[in-house]
């Protein structure tokens, strides 16, 4: 966040990495919201979502005739964030012949429209986001070094959620204070939240929270409440997420390491962030948790004065 802040003040080309669903989009809009630009366009992209033959009309614009179907004259996105902000997200989907194209605007801070001869001029700043890894792309030959460096002058990586748990019962209470319908976690089902490794980081625990909200009748959820790959139940919890099992605790003692960490959490989380009352809670004397917390690397002052959910 400090990083944010400082960079947002700034004109710096900001490239955002991170896993999916980790909040890349959530950034580039705080960068667009703290900088001297937040009162002009803020013009977003994905590239993925783009087919290839339409991705350099979008970016570009086009002249009335440029290609079939091209009726009239299209203003593309750069001149549409002019004295603004454009954020190209999923960076590095964009084919190489648009990789070239968008150095020349990087560089030079000019284009032409697609079937035009026209050089526009542009002022604006720059923000890209990817999951995927830019340094191997660009060894495969897939990714251009040239705009690899010229992206990354400011680089801001998102870590997952499964590295930063201490986060979790703050996201959550966050997300249970936006349902319609008033609801709390049990602290059995924050413990089992804080042990899950989730794949799919902040996107798939809100929508977890979300789904669980509607089914819970009493305004509680519990475990039953959870989808099985989050509690563990039959054999969803053993199959790899997103095709890769590097998610997955590897061996037993990792396993039981997440369930030490997810009881630590929700009592620290319960407590206030008071060690005294969660070694309490956990009925363990201090010293024995004051080491359990050092040795798993928990973040104790996040956990300070929280309210219990």
């Amino acid at each position: 966040f400090t990083h944010i802040l400082k960079v947002a003040r700034t004109d710096a080309t900001v490239l955002i990495t991170g896993e999916s669903g980790t909040g890349k989009e959530l950034v580039a809009s705080s960068l667009f919201e703290h900088s001297s630009r937040r009162d002009r366009p803020f013009i977003k992209l994905n590239c993925v979502a783009i087919p290839e033959g339409l991705l350099e009309s979008e970016l570009f614009g086009h002249e009335k005739g440029a290609f079939t179907g091209a009726t009239a004259r299209k203003i593309g996105k750069f001149e549409l964030a002019e004295g603004g902000t454009i954020f190209l997200d999923e960076i590095g989907d964009m084919p190489p012949a648009t990789q070239a194209k968008l150095l020349r605007v990087l560089q030079e801070k000019e284009f032409e429209r697609v079937g035009g001869n026209e050089t526009i001029r542009v002022d604006v700043r720059f923000i890209a986001a990817t999951n995927k890894n830019l340094t191997e792309m660009v060894r495969q030959g897939t990714f251009r070094e040239d705009l690899f460096y010229r992206l990354n002058v400011f680089s801001i990586q998102l870590p997952p959620l499964r590295d930063r748990k201490e986060d979790i019962p703050l996201l959550a209470a966050h997300f249970l204070e936006q349902m319609a319908n008033l609801v709390k976690l049990s602290p059995e089902s924050l413990q089992i939240l804080t042990a899950y490794s989730w794949p799919g980081n902040v996107r798939e625990l809100q929508n977890t929270l979300e789904r669980a909200a509607v089914l819970a009748d009493n305004g509680i959820i519990t475990p039953a409440l959870l989808p099985s790959q989050i509690t563990g139940a039959g054999t969803a919890a053993e199959a790899p997420a997103q095709g890769s099992d590097a998610t997955l605790p590897r061996s037993i003692d990792e396993r039981m390491e997440e369930v030490e960490r997810g009881l630590i959490i929700e009592a620290l989380s319960r407590s206030g962030g008071v060690q005294v009352k969660a070694a309490e809670i956990l009925g363990i004397n201090q010293r024995s948790l004051w080491h359990r917390i050092k040795k798993l690397g928990i973040d104790v002052s996040s956990l300070k004065n929280q309210q219990k959910m």
